[in-house]
């Protein structure tokens, strides 16, 4: 009896110690509505129209500069300055780069910092064998029952057309600003947006013009279920994203014909590799999972609130959860993901080069050299020469303490009754990367509804939006715009 007594005390203590964190864990939401936001008026069939307009204007990116076409953007530009005759009228408008757009809306106050808000004018292009899969082509900008379908229907013209519709809105009830509020539009966000945001960015930095914060694309609305074990909906707000980089693995060898082989081939080395880099992922780190946590963490059913409060014991039990699914897994580590490979160019030659591309999406504890540095050390092969291209580090992550993302919480969570809100990292990128040089405060929201099959059709087949999101994504940008810039608080 002695013995068993020695193991059930401190299992019964174990035990009471995981119930009582786990019923006392308590995550602050920062800011509980009393009063609820009512939806400004809008002429409903005219702002969706406008929208399907913009849809039909091919504005696509492609990865090949030979490629690009001016003319659908030039086309865009002159639907925007038809179609909001307040701005075009009002508005200090400048064009960057022959293309991308900003917009200055002077305020009374010049004490005050002027606020940035983001969007990107460009798409990505459809895959012609996917045509036939779509349910209205992409560029004819159909609404039907209640859906607005086509290319950047969500990424990213909602954005930059709502933006567009508050503005107007506001600037034809007359009503004065005290805070100066800018627009930025960029045309090659989908290929990296040098020509483009990195630009704007600049021209800020130059002009010595700083703000309180900047809103960009990046976050939603997750509907229930989307966030394992939370019945609520949850606003994920972006303050940090992933940084990028690719790296080509070369071998070079002397060829020859395939019916002498050598006991490795070019292609047999570049293999080996690969096979290394995939069985060695790069380790979990839970911090942004934890910022999230702390948000929403109570609102979670019993057992995932006990798990989530007791991380000095369960955080293995988490990680494990987490790293299960490639969508999760994402969230807590650096992604390797070999994309390409190329050998010899005929089946009884031996390559005299073999190549491999491997794409890295790194977390905001990784730099560029760090992974490149830890490749070569899991490769191990001085036969394997290792070119790093088309990088950039993970952006710096911005505080949920500021002005900017307390007002963000407030408006989201006084706009939709009931709704969650939460910090959380953006596994893409965006425009925004480029302008911690004029801003410590960035963060990446839009106000739509997902779920995994709105999701996919981002940059897949069906983008789409419902016309009830997009009405109150207007709604919701002409809030923001009145809290920062008109009633400052």
């Amino acid at each position: 009896m002695k013995k068993l007594s020695l193991i059930l005390v401190p299992l019964t203590l174990l035990f009471a110690i995981l119930l009582y964190n786990g019923t006392t864990y308590y995550t602050d939401q920062q800011y509980h509505p009393t009063e609820y936001l009512a939806p400004v008026t809008l002429d409903e069939a005219a702002v969706v129209n406008r929208l399907a307009k913009a849809i039909k204007i091919p504005t696509i990116s492609y990865d090949d500069p030979e490629r690009f076409n001016p003319a659908p953007f030039t086309d865009f530009t002159n639907l925007l300055i038809r179609e909001y005759p307040h701005i075009t009228a009002m508005a200090d408008k400048q064009t960057i780069n022959n293309h991308s757009l900003i917009y200055k809306f002077s305020g009374s106050d010049s004490s005050l910092k002027p606020i940035l808000f983001m969007g990107h004018m460009d798409v990505v292009s459809v895959d012609e064998i996917t045509l036939d899969k779509w349910t209205h082509p992409p560029f004819n900008g159909v609404v039907e029952n209640d859906i607005i379908y086509g290319r950047g229907a969500i990424d990213d013209k909602s954005t930059v057309m709502a933006l567009m519709e508050a503005m107007e809105l506001h600037l034809s009830s007359g009503q004065s600003l005290k805070r100066s509020i800018y627009f930025a539009f960029g045309h090659d966000e989908e290929i990296g947006g040098a020509s483009g945001a990195q630009v704007i960015a600049k021209h800020f930095e130059d002009t010595g013009v700083e703000f309180e914060f900047v809103l960009d694309e990046g976050g939603v609305i997750l509907k229930p279920g989307m966030m394992p074990n939370i019945t609520d909906e949850v606003a994920i707000i972006g303050i940090a994203e992933k940084g990028f980089m690719n790296i080509r693995m070369v071998v070079d060898h002397s060829g020859g014909h395939s019916s002498t082989p050598p006991e490795h081939t070019a292609a047999g080395i570049i293999a080996q590799a690969i096979v290394k880099l995939e069985n060695a992922p790069f380790p979990a780190d839970m911090s942004f999972t934890n910022l999230t946590f702390d948000k929403i963490g109570s609102y979670a059913d019993f057992a995932a609130r006990t798990v989530m409060a007791n991380q000095w014991l369960t955080a293995p039990i988490i990680e494990h959860v987490l790293l299960s699914n490639p969508k999760t897994a994402a969230s807590i580590r650096t992604t390797t993901a070999v994309t390409m490979l190329s050998g010899s160019s005929k089946s009884n030659v031996l390559p005299t080069q073999a190549t491999a591309v491997v794409n890295f999406r790194t977390m905001p504890n990784h730099t560029i050299e760090q992974i490149r540095r830890y490749v070569a050390g899991v490769i191990a092969d001085p036969r394997v020469k290792l070119e790093v291209f088309m990088a950039s580090n993970a952006s710096p992550v911005s505080t949920t303490d500021s002005f900017g993302y307390k007002l963000l919480e407030q408006t989201i969570r006084e706009f939709d009754k009931g709704v969650l809100v939460a910090p959380y990292m953006v596994q893409g990128g965006t425009d925004s990367k480029y302008f911690y040089g004029v801003s410590n405060a960035i963060y990446r929201f839009m106000r739509v509804k997902v779920d995994n099959d709105l999701l996919a059709g981002m940059h897949g087949i069906d983008e789409r939006i419902p016309v009830q999101d997009y009405l109150k994504g207007v709604q919701l940008f002409h809030q923001l715009i009145n809290k920062a810039a008109i009633s400052i608080q």
